[in-house]
């Protein structure tokens, strides 16, 4: 059988609440979470034990093979399907790691996909669904890899209908654990940050046809409660921030998720491929990428 070849979309969260502390300690959020054309690349080679591979600009970042996530995440669908059919995953790795976009479980997504087409078995498989779950938060999200708003611990999806957005992507190299952050934030077990009525007044996302400017004016609205602590842990973070929000023709600028990355938007892609250029110029060690969320 010829190899299977999936991506792993860099995830990026438009926005980002955290609604309180659960008193398992998990976190409830509610994010809006978009997809960029940025990606790693699995390929699976059907047969033989589980094996995995990392090559790539970023690979020596990725850390023990037993402890990457699409490791963990074949373990457990092996553990959860019988007699599941498994192979020999390769990696390229060119996304950076520890970054709030989400690579590792886009990762780990891409190669549950990959191991649903090899064994049949379909993307809404409930042991699919618990697996993805059970390997990390983020990567419910990531196994269909479209723009959501993602509630709960990541569990809940409701599918959006967003615009082609030009964008860039930056990260400064820095990599920022998110337990790190969510500790920095600091809710104790039980403790609420959203009341009952922020959530009844939450906004309404535009509908089908809506256009940038009608995304960025409802975004304004709400932030990322995790650029905070994660800047008070990463101050550079600040500077990434202060680099998207003075180029021209920007109209959002924020961080993902736990950080580092931040992203900014723009009405156009010229407009977003010369800012990509100019950070480039300014900070030549720092991650850069220009391209869309969708």
């Amino acid at each position: 059988m010829p190899a299977l070849v999936e991506e792993g979309r860099a995830k990026v969260n438009l926005s980002l609440r955290v609604v309180g502390r659960r008193a398992d300690g998990y976190h409830d959020l509610e994010s809006v979470v978009a997809f960029a054309d940025c990606a790693d690349r699995l390929t699976l080679e059907p047969g033989g034990e589980l094996r995995l591979a990392t090559t790539g600009p970023l690979a020596a970042a990725c850390g023990e093979t037993s402890d990457n996530l699409v490791f963990k995440a074949a373990k457990l669908l092996a553990d959860a399907v019988p007699n599941l059919k498994l192979g020999a995953f390769a990696l390229d790795k060119v996304l950076p790691v520890a970054a709030g976009i989400g690579g590792g479980s886009a990762d780990a997504a891409a190669a549950l996909r990959l191991l649903a087409r090899l064994n049949n078995l379909s993307l809404d498989d409930p042991r699919l669904r618990k697996v993805a779950l059970a390997t990390g938060a983020d990567v419910p999200v990531c196994l269909f890899s479209r723009a959501c708003d993602m509630t709960g611990v990541g569990e809940q999806l409701l599918p959006l209908a967003l615009p082609s957005m030009p964008c860039v992507m930056v990260n400064p190299r820095v990599p920022v654990a998110t337990k790190d952050v969510f500790q920095e934030l600091g809710l104790r077990n039980g403790e609420l940050l959203v009341g009952a009525t922020d959530v009844l007044e939450a906004p309404a996302w535009p509908e089908q046809g809506g256009s940038i400017a009608d995304w960025v004016e409802v975004l304004e609205t709400v932030a990322n409660d995790l650029e905070a602590p994660a800047l008070r842990i990463e101050p550079v973070i600040g500077d990434v921030l202060g680099a998207l929000r003075s180029s021209a023709g920007v109209k959002l600028a924020r961080m993902s998720g736990s950080g580092a990355t931040c992203f900014a938007i723009y009405g156009a892609s010229a407009g977003a491929h010369a800012a990509a250029e100019t950070i480039r110029r300014d900070h030549p060690g720092w991650w850069v990428h220009a391209g869309t969320l969708s």
